[in-house]
């Protein structure tokens, strides 16, 4: 796989996939700071997730307020911590209508939202992982020609 050089805002100093990519532009944050304040098993379900995404290859953590967005050359996944669980959003090339997703919409740009709701890290299993890595090659793609949606 090739990866694409990343873009830095230089107002908000977050990295994306395109020079001047539109986005709200607003500060960055740590991934500890994601996570402040959120059960210790919150934090285990994103690392399980993390291990596996960057055992596929290099990936970019944009830590906001809100959560953590895993980019490739494009976004993956969004892993955003709540009261109760963690919900993850995985952009995947085609509609799964698996009944562990909690809600499918697209497509759009080429692709589709699947959410996820994790409450253990063993919620991460050979199938999450397998969406992951379906997410991760699906935004690895460099085509020059790619106008798919934006980070």
């Amino acid at each position: 796989m090739v990866f694409m050089p990343r873009w830095t805002c230089p107002r908000c100093d977050r990295e994306f996939g395109r020079a001047r990519q539109s986005h709200t532009c607003v500060p960055g944050v740590t991934v500890d700071a994601s996570f402040a304040g959120r059960s210790p098993a919150t934090r285990a379900i994103y690392d399980e997730i993390l291990a596996h995404v960057a055992s596929l290859g290099p990936v970019h953590e944009d830590a906001v307020s809100v959560g953590v967005f895993l980019k490739a050359d494009r976004k993956l996944a969004e892993v955003r911590p709540r009261s109760r669980d963690v919900w993850l959003a995985l952009y995947l090339p085609r509609p799964d209508r698996d009944p562990r997703f909690a809600r499918v919409f697209g497509p759009g740009g080429g692709r589709v939202v699947h959410i996820l709701l994790l409450r253990e890290p063993e919620d991460v299993d050979d199938q999450v992982r397998g969406w992951l890595t379906e997410a991760f090659i699906h935004a690895s793609d460099t085509r020059a020609s790619d106008t798919r949606a934006s980070d």
